[in-house]
């Protein structure tokens, strides 16, 4: 099955076991349509750029799936419906990486980055 990769922006005034609960809920419409949650992380609350429906700040999780594109597109319509959920994005990916994602590494963790070009 193909692999895809989620970032979830919820709204700010949930808590935070209301917002790991929508992972719960998205995780079981997944495996109700053939689908499984392979990880999921909850970032916390975090600022945006910009605000999205009056918000300026909101709860991020982080999904990595195996499922077939119906169960994705069955998944995607529901959090678009959702009152809680104001951004979803979706990746599909050749393979999962392991680990943490970068978001939740330490920065001494992190790989570096290497040298950067210099502009012209």
């Amino acid at each position: 099955m193909p692999l895809y990769e989620h970032v979830m922006i919820a709204r700010q005034d949930l808590s935070n076991t209301q917002a790991e609960g929508l992972i719960e809920h998205f995780g079981t419409v997944l495996s109700d349509n053939g689908g499984s949650l392979v990880e999921h992380e909850y970032w916390g609350v975090k600022t945006m750029a910009y605000k999205i429906n009056k918000n300026r700040k909101g709860h991020y999780a982080f999904l990595r799936t195996d499922a077939p594109a119906t169960a994705i597109q069955e998944m995607e319509r529901l959090m678009r419906l959702h009152d809680d959920v104001m951004r979803v994005l979706t990746i599909k990916v050749d393979e999962h990486q392991s680990g943490p994602s970068v978001q939740m590494q330490k920065r001494d963790e992190r790989p570096d980055r290497g040298e950067r070009r210099e502009r012209r």
